[in-house]
Formats: C-alpha cells, sequence, structure tokens
C-alpha cells in the first residue's frame, strides 16, 4: 500500500487517463495544422512540419505560435479541438477508473488541452466527481504568459496553490518531458504506459528510452493505475 504521508495527485488527461491517440490525437493535430496553415499562409506540409517543431521545442505547440507569430492562443486552441463526434470515441479502462476512487489523497487533472475539452472527456469517462480540481491549460497563465507543462514554474505555483510541498505531489503522466521538469522541483513521478503502448508503436517515438527502461526521474513505471495502489514509491 502507499505510505500514509499526505499526497496531491496530479494527473495527465490524454493518455494517462483515456485512450487519445485512438479518440482525439488525429483531429487535434489536424486542426492544429489547419489553423497554422490558414493563419500563416503555408502549405500543410510546411504546417505539419513547424507544429511538430514548436512541440519539441516548448512541449506545446501554442507556445510556439503565440511567442513567433503573435496568434490569439484562445482562438487557437477553440479551432484546434472542435473535434466533432469525439464523445462516440472516448474510452477508458475499467480497471483503471476504479482504482482512482480508491486512491487516497487528493486528486487533480493538470493538462495542457483546454477546459471545454477537458470538460467532454471526463464527462464520457464519468470521473468528474473523483477529482478535486481541474487545471487546463487556460489555468496556466502567469503574469500575462503562458506556462503550459513541462514549465516548472507554473509547476511550483501549483503548488504553491494547493499549500503543499513540490514534494508532496504526484505527478502521473505519459510525457516524460514532463515528468523531468516535476522531478527537478521535488515532486515525484509516475509514468503511465496503457495507451502508449496500445498506440501501435513497438517502441517509443525518437528521443525516449525503451518501454521497459525507467529513466532516473521517473519514480514509477506502470502500465495500470492500479499500481498506485500496490506499488510503494520509492
Amino acid at each position: 500500500m502507499m505510505t500514509h504521508r499526505p499526497r496531491v495527485w496530479l494527473f495527465d488527461l490524454d493518455n494517462t487517463l483515456h485512450d487519445a491517440t485512438h479518440s482525439a490525437y488525429a483531429g487535434i493535430n489536424d486542426g492544429m495544422s489547419g489553423f497554422i496553415e490558414q493563419t500563416l499562409n503555408l502549405t500543410r506540409p510546411d504546417a505539419d512540419a513547424l507544429r511538430r517543431r514548436y512541440w519539441l521545442r516548448y512541449g506545446a505547440t501554442l507556445l510556439g505560435l503565440v511567442r513567433h507569430h503573435g496568434v490569439d492562443a484562445h482562438h487557437f486552441l477553440r479551432h484546434a479541438h472542435v473535434l466533432p463526434g469525439l464523445e462516440a470515441r472516448v474510452r477508458g479502462h475499467a480497471g483503471d477508473l476504479a482504482a482512482l476512487a480508491r486512491l487516497p489523497g487528493r486528486k487533480f487533472i493538470l493538462t495542457n488541452a483546454p477546459a471545454h475539452y477537458t470538460e467532454r472527456v471526463l464527462g464520457v469517462l464519468g470521473i468528474a466527481h473523483v477529482f478535486d480540481g481541474v487545471l487546463a491549460v487556460e489555468d496556466m497563465r502567469m503574469f500575462g504568459h503562458w506556462r503550459p507543462k513541462p514549465d516548472a514554474r507554473m509547476l511550483r505555483r501549483v503548488a504553491v496553490q494547493l499549500r503543499v510541498h513540490p514534494s508532496q505531489c504526484v505527478l502521473v503522466e505519459d510525457t516524460l518531458m514532463h515528468q523531468k521538469s516535476a522531478r527537478r522541483l521535488g515532486m515525484r513521478t509516475v509514468w503511465m504506459q496503457r495507451w502508449l503502448r496500445r498506440g501501435g508503436a513497438a517502441q517509443p517515438h525518437a528521443g525516449m528510452p525503451r518501454w521497459t527502461l525507467r529513466p532516473a526521474y521517473v519514480d514509477l513505471r506502470v502500465l495500470r493505475l492500479l499500481d498506485l495502489l500496490r506499488r510503494p514509491l520509492r
């Protein structure tokens, strides 16, 4: 069982609590590229390349577009997350969702996705009531600047807002660059792999370690959320 030490659990949404590769990513990427193509007057291949380049550089395409092109972030987020028919495609794992309700401690969603998309996904999964709050990308602004994950300043502010030391927080994520930033602050980190492995790739994408390896900044590597109850964080 987990230690009795008070904990705040920060759960990512996409590919952590549901299979976003199946339900949303193709549509989100298409929406982002379409926005870039129209707004910056680029070809679709160039728009795709720019979208990915900003994601790799900043951890969020949004940041590159705001910093280098002055786009309206809210307009971009709305355009990228229209996603007609999303509710019919969303799927989680019943065992994972049941484990969330049994997990001791306060639980929050911490996602780079916009609030309206997050509400749609949580509504289908039926787990909104399990969480003490949702921190979406609109909540990740500091002094007029967008600070989505993996920005350490935002992660530190989250801990302050929740009135805990970062060492009392556990970030559960599929994205390693976010975990690396959190670990530098002293947060504990869990690499959730269920939906990554089911996404069709035999190995992680370039720059990621093999599935069977645990980077030094990852405290626990899991295939199911039930392991959070059964395997203590070291």
